[in-house]
């Protein structure tokens, strides 16, 4: 099943209002995107970076500890009135024209 930007802002608002009962406050829920990332940030640290697991890392999924981010941060957009597909086209538009030749004239990335 592949969902679009706004299928899964919809999905999360009707799982919220069914089985969520409401949604969390949205400084509670800045506070768990934050937690979230962090657990992301920690099996990436440990799977690419230098850092070795502790056991109680070595099952955790990185693509769960993504989808938990992207949840979080989907129950934000909704909160906020925010569209994400729209938001993410105006980001992609506004980093076309401001990053049009900036990466490929940057030496650190040769």
């Amino acid at each position: 099943m592949e969902l679009t930007l706004r299928e899964a802002q919809q999905k999360t608002d009707e799982w919220i209002r069914t089985t969520g009962v409401r949604y969390f406050n949205e400084l509670t829920n800045l506070g768990i995107l934050m937690e979230e990332v962090g657990e992301l940030s920690r099996i990436m640290v440990r799977r690419f970076g230098e850092q070795s697991f502790k056991e109680s890392d070595k099952n955790k999924d990185l693509a769960d500890e993504m989808a938990d981010v992207l949840w979080v941060l989907l129950c934000l957009a909704n909160q906020t009135g925010t569209d994400l597909t729209n938001a993410l086209e105006k980001n992609f538009e506004k980093k076309n024209l401001r990053d049009a030749e900036r990466h490929k004239n940057n030496e650190k990335l040769r």
